[in-house]
């Protein structure tokens, strides 16, 4: 009898898994592939981005320079200068509908809380690099990963939940679908899965080009559609707005894909070789609550959208930190009641504002005689400082804030990354998943409030190089603020938001 048995092991199932594990939890694994590497994750087709805030949660388990040197990207292009003492300006901001903006409009001063970190920016990856990278993490951790396992049955019991994979029975406490936008685990427990048909059937393939000179790099629209050039040879993307009827209608063709590409950017481009091609929809869907009883959903398994602004990787590993943590707490018994619920009040919006971020660039680049006319003015109106900023503050993943109940806006927020002056900083005692209390104060009656949820959360005080006007912050272990004090430190306010999140006081 496991504690937690997850279906898939991807990036967001063994990140869901090294979470689970550092709060004590027995975890096995079940992934239905059996090999752990394919083309499909491997560069160029494997291609994602990692967003500041899922640069942030890795950096917060000691992950993150295990992921930049797999992703063979720069460590000075994402975090702060090591002594910095004020946060820089953002280098980076997504595009939106293929139009990109310019990182200088950003408005800094609007951006609240900001301390400089190894984590600021986003940079790219492939699936191959963070699966390989949660691999060895997972597995140093103790869970058990087993492949060729795909699930076909599933049945409910009142303390238990057993799990058929591979002709297999296995026994746990709770079942998580981490297992992708065609899940087994959503259809078997009977999740109702909503949301919006699509306007476009997509194409990602690696290709030949007898002239690919003819093709321009990034993103290009036109008339009849998108298609995108990686700096990668013979990659290839592109968007027809045909109402998705193509997608997995009939077989990807040399000459089906040579057409398309040729009616979408009007030229006459021509394909000597297909060695890999698939096809996509912007199908937005999402099931309404992400827990049935003992079965719960993360990742693509929950959620579902087109690809544009690459936020599909970093959802899922947001999911997969605001789950681990709580559902670790509630196998152990420390959980206060109805923590498990607050997955889905938190992460179910999130979710549901990226689904409506999707849906609104492919509306954006849908052709038509108003497209061009709808284009300009939508790119007049995200050019200006506030645009540029509001996209920003959408796509980086680090503003979002769920409602704690507390009108401070730094509860509910990231916790900054305060770096005290003993050179120790709040991603160093996030790294064994508990929660934080930092103290810059050092005050006596709040360390002894500390010790009754000792085992829980960690204690750390002392003068920081920046507070920030915060005299006391409780952490929770995902990053997230529970608590935040100014001048007035009242040690019953702490005590009185621990007890959600961290369960009952211990005598």
């Amino acid at each position: 009898m496991r504690d937690v048995v997850i279906a898939g092991g991807g990036p967001v199932g063994l990140f869901l898994a090294t979470e689970l594990a550092l709060g004590g939890a027995s975890v096995l694994v079940l992934e239905r592939e059996e090999e752990a590497t394919s083309q499909w994750k491997a560069l160029p087709l494997g291609l994602r981005g990692v967003s500041a805030g899922s640069a942030e949660t890795f950096y917060r388990r000691g992950l993150l320079d295990a992921v930049i040197s797999a992703s063979h990207a720069d460590p000075a292009e994402v975090g702060a200068a090591p002594d910095a003492i004020e946060a820089p300006d953002p280098r980076g901001v997504s595009h939106f509908a293929g139009m990109g903006l310019d990182a200088a409009d950003i408005d800094v001063a609007s951006l609240p809380f900001r301390l400089p970190s190894p984590a600021m920016e986003g940079f790219m990856t492939s699936l191959e690099a963070v699966t390989s990278v949660m691999t060895e993490r997972a597995t140093a951790l103790g869970v058990e990963i087993l492949r060729g396992r795909p699930v076909t049955a599933l049945t409910q019991g009142d303390d238990h939940i057993t799990v058929t994979a591979g002709g297999q029975e296995f026994q746990a406490r709770y079942l998580v679908g981490c297992d992708g936008g065609r899940s087994t685990v959503r259809g078997l427990a009977g999740f109702d899965f909503v949301g919006t048909d699509p306007l476009f059937t997509g194409y990602v393939a690696q290709v030949t080009f007898a002239d690919p000179d003819q093709l321009s790099l990034g993103f290009n629209l036109t008339p009849n559609g998108m298609y995108l050039r990686m700096p990668f040879e013979g990659h290839v993307g592109m968007m027809d707005f045909d109402g998705g009827a193509f997608d997995r209608s009939q077989p990807l063709t040399r000459e089906h894909l040579q057409e398309v590409l040729r009616r979408i950017t009007g030229t006459d481009v021509t394909l000597t070789d297909v060695h890999l091609a698939s096809s996509f929809t912007d199908r937005a869907m999402q099931t309404t609550t992400y827990r049935k009883g003992r079965v719960l959903l993360a990742g693509d398994a929950a959620h579902i959208h087109s690809p544009l602004g690459g936020q599909g990787l970093n959802l899922g590993i947001g999911d997969a930190a605001n789950l681990g943590w709580k559902l670790a707490a509630t196998v152990r018994g420390t959980a206060h009641e109805g923590l498990l619920d607050t997955y889905t009040s938190e992460r179910h919006p999130v979710g549901a504002a990226v689904l409506d971020w999707s849906r609104a660039q492919v509306a954006t680049m849908k052709p038509g005689p108003n497209a061009p006319a709808l284009r300009r003015l939508v790119h007049e109106l995200l050019s200006t400082t506030d645009g540029t900023t509001f996209t920003y503050r959408r796509t980086t993943g680090l503003f979002n804030r769920y409602d704690l109940g507390d009108a401070h806006p730094l509860v509910g927020s990231t916790a900054p990354d305060f770096h005290f002056e003993d050179g120790t900083r709040l991603g160093d005692l996030l790294r064994q998943g508990q929660g934080v209390l930092l103290d810059f104060g050092a005050a006596d009656a709040l360390r002894r409030a500390a010790k009754s949820w000792e085992g829980r959360m960690q204690y750390a005080a002392g003068p920081v190089r920046n507070d920030l006007g915060f005299t006391a912050v409780l952490i929770r272990p995902d990053g997230i603020v529970a608590w935040a004090s100014g001048e007035s430190l009242d040690p019953g306010t702490f005590e009185q938001a621990a007890a959600p999140w961290f369960g009952g006081p211990q005598n």
